[in-house]
């Protein structure tokens, strides 16, 4: 049901269930919500994610709203932004009160979901540079945007300018070297250099970043058809 399930040391309330049988079992049961809000943490330390079980926590906040913790729906709405370009950022914030999202925090979270679903990146990094109190609390986060800047990019381009694919994914210089190589050397990327145009990234080919004519079945006629229509025009 959920999309890990990380070993993790089990609540006194959640005798020998795991987070997943807990939900299953009787998710709007508010005696859970502290081993949901558990879990979240988990996942933030272990950097693994699961849907479900942060969108049950979120519908118990609704039943709930005096027991509901600020941080703990900042870090889900963080771990579904990393969770892009699946759509669980905006399935989560539906969950959530208008009142709460209107806090500094959330707002900031709304905005840096925007630039990412509209792929202003370098807009992103420079809003993410301003709210790092709220980001450095979730590992990985970095790494999971960059991930996603990569995936827009290769439905994008067959070529991608060295200074663009800086910009997505906020590194320059060595690091980005350092970076270049080691998708050179595990994810099909190639080098193009040009004394004109400087340096281009080839990335691996796709069905959309390298369309290939396919002939559409749904509109032709089979030739058995046509021939049976010839006798009937003479």
């Amino acid at each position: 049901m959920a999309n890990s399930t990380p070993n993790q040391k089990q609540q006194p309330s959640a005798m020998s269930y795991t987070v997943e049988q807990l939900i299953a079992v009787n998710p709007y049961n508010p005696d859970i919500l502290p081993d949901l809000e558990n879990y979240v943490n988990e996942q933030v330390s272990s950097q693994t994610y699961s849907l479900s079980a942060n969108l049950c926590l979120l519908r118990l906040y609704q039943f709930e709203p005096d027991r509901m913790s600020t941080q703990i729906v900042a870090r889900i709405l963080i771990k579904a932004l990393m969770a892009m370009p699946a759509p669980d950022f905006s399935l989560c914030l539906f969950l959530i009160p208008e009142r709460v999202q209107m806090e500094e925090q959330f707002k900031t979270l709304i905005v840096l979901s925007h630039y990412l679903e509209t792929a202003r990146f370098s807009q992103f990094w420079d809003e993410a540079a301003k709210s790092r109190h709220i980001l450095d609390a979730v590992p990985g986060f970095e790494q999971a945007v960059q991930a996603y800047a990569i995936h827009v990019l290769s439905l994008t381009y067959q070529r991608v300018p060295r200074s663009v694919l800086a910009e997505a994914i906020n590194v320059e210089g060595m690091s980005l070297d350092k970076f270049i190589e080691h998708q050179v050397s595990n994810s099909g990327w190639a080098i193009e250099k040009s004394q004109d145009k400087g340096q281009f990234i080839i990335l691996p080919s796709n069905e959309f970043n390298h369309p290939e004519l396919k002939k559409s079945t749904a509109d032709s006629v089979p030739l058995e058809h046509i021939a049976r229509i010839f006798p009937i025009l003479g």
